[in-house]
């Protein structure tokens, strides 16, 4: 089970995609807990979540552990699967009422950012760290190993 998890391929330039997802889902979680009440509690109040408090520090806490781990590339799809759902729970709540009331082309600019991170998170799902990872360096003493 531990193998698939960190299983990856050697793409040299997955590091790409991993620094960028890494990087903005770790300083988006160190912000919410720096401004609560632009980008934490405050912003999960006024757009109506349940237990703003707790879904911000929660959410925050996930962003920051799961973007340090996407960062160096450890246990990266696991750590893919929080960021996802964080995604698309952030484009239901915050980008639907946009649609509804100024269209189609302004929903999208508006969550152009959001599109990415969820298809960065996707792609990290699917292929894994890459080769400049943690995971790979596991992956292949590992199968040194049993050489």
């Amino acid at each position: 089970m531990f193998q698939k998890i960190i299983h990856t391929d050697s793409s040299h330039t997955t590091i790409l995609i991993r620094l960028i997802v890494g990087a903005v889902f770790l300083s988006e979680g160190i912000q919410k807990f720096l401004f609560p009440a632009v980008r934490g509690a405050g912003r999960f109040e006024k757009i109506g979540l349940p237990a703003p408090e707790f879904l911000g520090s929660l959410v925050g806490t996930f962003e920051i552990i799961c973007g340090a781990l996407i960062l160096v590339g450890l246990l990266t799809r696991l750590a893919s699967i929080p960021t996802l759902i964080i995604m698309l729970v952030a484009i239901a709540t915050t980008k639907a009422e946009v649609l509804a009331n100024d269209g189609f082309w302004e929903m999208m600019h508006g969550s152009r950012t959001d599109w990415a991170m969820l298809l960065g998170s996707i792609f990290l799902l699917i292929k894994g760290g890459g080769r400049f990872s943690v995971d790979w360096l596991i992956l292949t003493r590992k199968n040194e190993r049993y050489k």
